[in-house]
């Protein structure tokens, strides 16, 4: 874990102006000085003496002390010690599991055909253990012939491929499935439900992220009961189906502008709003665990360098693994925050690295994996990024 250096504080304190004083004041005050310190010397002493005899055990050396910094002999179970080789220390404590993946896209699964020939691309050598396959992505489209109310109510399933057949493909093929969903960043579903969307405080009439001519769209709540429980029953869904891990993103807020807050109320940017997100990704983290998966949570980088970091509460998530997804075409535009600009023109490896450098402090509390991500990417500029992960200490990755 890093800990940032925060800088000194300096305090600044009024000195006292013993100035005016005669010679011979001042050589009464030096002699009263030097009584008040010999008595109270003699005084602590005597005191101390009687309390150090009665503390010290029975036996101790009167000379010296063991060091409590000394090295110990460390023993097992039974008590025998226990030696290394060539005296050295013993073996730090086991890592988490390494997690290497690929990503598949959303053509990749229109049938259990599409996913063989998309694994034919996963490079070779890399020790690629798990396969990533996007089931509900952001927008709120899924890619899986599910059987949610509100999800085929909403005309949202782009894809009808069953999820025992994309199981069934890549456990075949000797990789281990795993699911990316999709959250809060959902558009569609708040416009047939209201409910699960943002509410105007005044009349309760759908908020919408702009202007209806400039493309604006609804959001899903993370404080609606009912938007949580959506998310809720897709990850239970498909954590039932026999997927190894269940990733979930998009655990944000829309970008509010003052005018937003006075039709949604100051809780939307309140300091606490993050409690509504890490209490969703908790419930969502129960369902998956309670099916036998696990859950993985992935954060954008750019939404990081923007500040837009809400959920990485370490102390309050039951999720202990963050992937950070550097999703090159997304900053190839550049990452504006406020008053800066963060320009990312160079190659697959340096805009990486430069992102890495940015951000990964704020990821320090979690067991990390670095995820490299972009349509435009080549096999060469993926592995030339997986190098500089490994530069950095990540030994845990996802390409594509």
């Amino acid at each position: 874990m890093k800990f940032k250096n925060k800088g000194r504080k300096i305090y600044k304190t009024k000195e006292k102006n013993y100035y005016g004083k005669s010679p011979v004041g001042k050589a009464f005050s030096v002699g009263l000085t030097v009584l008040l310190i010999g008595g109270i010397g003699f005084i602590g002493y005597s005191v101390a003496e009687p309390l150090l005899n009665y503390n010290k055990k029975k036996g101790d050396n009167e000379k010296t002390t063991q060091n409590i910094t000394e090295d110990i002999t460390p023993t097992d179970e039974n008590g025998d010690p226990v030696t290394t080789e060539n005296n050295a220390n013993p073996a730090a404590p086991v890592t988490v599991e390494e997690y290497r993946a690929f990503s598949l896209n959303t053509t990749d699964i229109s049938d259990a055909q599409s996913i063989k020939n998309a694994l034919k691309r996963i490079p070779s050598g890399e020790k690629i253990e798990y396969i990533e396959v996007p089931l509900k992505v952001s927008g709120g489209d899924i890619y899986y012939a599910t059987n949610n109310y509100y999800a085929t109510s909403s005309g949202i399933i782009q894809s009808y491929t069953k999820l025992s057949e994309i199981v069934s493909a890549i456990s075949t093929a000797g990789y281990k499935p795993v699911a990316t969903v999709s959250t809060f960043n959902d558009n569609v579903v708040p416009n047939y439900f209201r409910d699960m969307g943002f509410l105007t405080i005044e009349d309760g009439s759908q908020w919408i992220d702009n202007d209806v001519d400039a493309g604006g769209k609804p959001w899903l709540n993370p404080f609606s009961e009912s938007a949580v429980d959506y998310n809720s029953d897709i990850v239970e869904e498909i954590s039932q189906a026999g997927f190894d891990k269940v990733v979930c993103y998009d655990f944000i807020f829309p970008d509010f502008r003052q005018s937003d807050v006075e039709y949604l109320g100051e809780k939307v940017v309140s300091t606490d709003r993050y409690m509504a997100l890490t209490s969703a990704a908790n419930t969502m983290y129960d369902k998956i665990m309670s099916n036998g998966s696990n859950m993985l949570l992935e954060v954008n980088a750019s939404d990081i360098l923007k500040g837009k970091k809400d959920v990485l509460q370490p102390m309050l998530l039951k999720v202990n693994t963050v992937i950070l997804n550097i999703d090159l075409d997304n900053i190839s535009y550049g990452v504006y925050t406020g008053d800066t600009v963060y320009e990312f023109t160079g190659t697959a490896a340096e805009n990486v690295k430069k992102m890495l450098d940015l951000v990964s402090s704020d990821v320090d509390d979690f067991n990390v994996a670095v995820r490299v991500s972009g349509s435009t990417l080549s096999t060469q500029d993926l592995l030339d990024a997986k190098k500089v992960i490994e530069e950095y200490g990540y030994d845990s990755f996802v390409l594509g």
